[in-house]
């Protein structure tokens, strides 16, 4: 059975920084791509990134390009997304999210209806 399981949510000044972790767990993810997408109270859930578990490939939304970086532990099946100089508008539940790599573009991997598994979710506050 997948698990995913992320931790590192909090409350942060704006400027700030927090890094999220996703604990993945219950199979071979070397043909995964892993996803972080957000949802604040009222949109639609948004694509943040996505790493590919094999080679380490990253893709970022604009909106968070170059504050966001996402990386893996392939020792531990841990996904990581640091977050530095935090805005208010980057206030949101954030959850990762897993999806098969084959037969996929890199566009597919912005749509959060292409995967299979998700988080439970973690709280990020950022206040002004």
């Amino acid at each position: 059975q997948v698990q995913l399981v992320e931790s590192g949510g909090g409350l942060v000044q704006a400027g700030g920084s927090l890094r999220l972790s996703c604990a993945a767990s219950g199979r071979t993810f070397s043909t995964y791509a892993m996803g972080w997408f957000r949802q604040a109270p009222g949109k639609e859930r948004e694509f943040v990134g996505a790493i590919r578990w094999s080679g380490g490939s990253t893709y970022y939304a604009y909106s968070v390009k170059g504050r966001f970086t996402i990386s893996r532990d392939n020792a531990v099946n841990t996904v990581y997304l640091q977050m530095n100089n935090l805005k208010p508008d980057d206030t949101a539940v954030y959850y990762c999210a897993a999806r098969s790599t084959l037969r996929t573009v890199v566009a597919d991997l912005a749509l959060a209806r292409g995967y299979d598994y998700w988080g439970q979710g973690t709280q990020v506050t950022v206040s002004s």
